[in-house]
């Protein structure tokens, strides 16, 4: 049996529910499709499917057998077209991205590049983890701070400012603080950077901030601030129109920290790949000015 024979009539049941729905998807005779399948179960040793009168489902062994598979035959017929000269982009393009970034800049960024590359499928992931791309077969990840993962190829795509702001009202009560070391006295609101970042002395300056509101939603830390429940570090454009509004004031401004770095991160050579190397660009082109004007 030839070593790649029975991928493509594996993820074919899966798709269609059955072994006759594969056989149409693919063309062939349903004595095919059972056979080739039959064989690659007896070589990889572990039943693929659960198979009954009316459907057949994959097992647990053959959901993670059937995903990897799928991404071998994307990944095959890229390769393929890329040799022709075939340099549109094309497969299902997966990436990652932290919840509000993605849903405020990335989403509407890849929206427009998959509009105009119909051969292209997208499936975006917005989580505030930190995804192993390698393992979860993820094309790339827009992260920020800094990295150090040698398996990857990053390249910075822009960058973003960080605000510490706190309400007037609490301000008047509280007093506003002149140092950064002055925060150990004021209620800290932590949102999903469990460090603030500042520069102080010309150095930076990191610290653990204490308090008691924690919240991993940037936009329910804003909440907190606005209600004059303490002082928050978030990205600016989380409090760029409450800083407008004279809803929130600007505190610790001489300490302002350097911009935050976004990068953008992939496995190794798959930057290579025109739906990767084309969607870099855009990112490159559209994220910096879309994030100064949030």
């Amino acid at each position: 049996m030839p070593p790649w024979e029975g991928l493509e009539e594996a993820v074919a049941i899966a798709d269609a529910g059955s072994f006759v729905g594969a056989a149409a998807l693919l063309d062939v005779s349903t004595s095919h499709v059972s056979r080739v399948v039959a064989r690659l179960e007896d070589r990889v040793g572990v039943a693929l499917f659960n198979r009954t009168t009316r459907r057949v489902s994959p097992t647990d062994a053959g959901r993670n057998f059937i995903e990897h598979a799928r991404r071998l035959i994307q990944e095959r017929d890229e390769l393929l077209a890329l040799t022709r000269g075939d340099d549109e982009p094309q497969g299902e393009l997966r990436l990652t991205c932290s919840i509000v970034m993605g849903e405020r800049f990335i989403a509407p960024i890849v929206g427009d590049y998959a509009d105009r590359h119909p051969r292209l499928s997208v499936s975006i992931d917005l989580t505030n983890r930190v995804t192993d791309i390698l393992a979860e077969g993820y094309d790339l990840a827009i992260r920020t701070g800094e990295g150090d993962d040698r398996r990857l190829v990053s390249r910075e795509i822009a960058r973003r400012r960080l605000a510490t702001v706190a309400s007037p009202a609490y301000l008047e009560r509280a007093g506003a603080p002149h140092s950064v070391d002055d925060l150990a006295r004021h209620e800290c609101l932590v949102g999903t950077a469990g460090n603030w970042h500042f520069l102080e002395g010309g150095r930076p300056r990191v610290i653990t901030p204490r308090g008691r509101w924690r919240c991993n939603s940037g936009a329910a830390v804003v909440g907190f601030a606005l209600a004059g429940r303490g002082i928050c570090q978030l990205p600016e454009f989380y409090v760029r129109r409450p800083i407008a509004e004279g809803l929130l004031l600007p505190v610790l401004e001489h300490c302002l920290a350097e911009p935050e770095k976004v990068w953008l991160v992939s496995p190794q050579r798959r930057h290579l790949l025109p739906k990767v190397r084309r969607l870099i660009r855009e990112f490159e082109e559209r994220l910096q000015p879309a994030l100064d004007a949030a």
